[in-house]
Parts: structure tokens; C-alpha cells; sequence
């Protein structure tokens, strides 16, 4: 696929504009998705070390 269409008064593919700009979004969406996931595990770990504390001092929470 390229930039050129030979039907168009400017030459300009529509497709092409299309592609780019999904292309764009997608690799916008999969670097938040990515930092997103970073973030979930970095609570995880948190939420794992409190409840090793409160299992340790035999504290009752709401389990889950």
C-alpha cells in the first residue's frame, strides 16, 4: 500500500490516511496498555506484602 491514488483530484489515498492513522492509535494504545500493566503489577506485589503482614499478626481483612 503507498500514498499514491491515481483516481483522486490531489493524488492522495484515503486508505493510506486510514492506515496511518490506525496505526498510530495502535502503538499509542499498546504503550498505555504496557505502562498500564506495570502499574497492576507493582499494586499486586504491594497488596501481596500487606497481606503477608497481616497474615503474620494474625489480623483478619476482607478477602477477595
Amino acid at each position: 500500500m503507498n500514498d499514491y491514488c491515481a483516481f483522486s483530484k490531489d493524488h492522495k489515498c484515503l486508505k493510506w490516511e486510514d492506515y496511518q492513522l490506525t496505526r498510530h492509535e495502535l502503538e499509542e494504545a499498546d504503550e498505555l496498555c504496557h505502562g498500564n500493566w506495570i502499574e497492576i503489577q507493582r499494586l499486586r506485589d504491594y497488596i501481596d506484602k500487606l497481606i503477608e503482614i497481616l497474615d503474620k499478626n494474625k489480623l483478619d481483612y476482607p478477602k477477595f
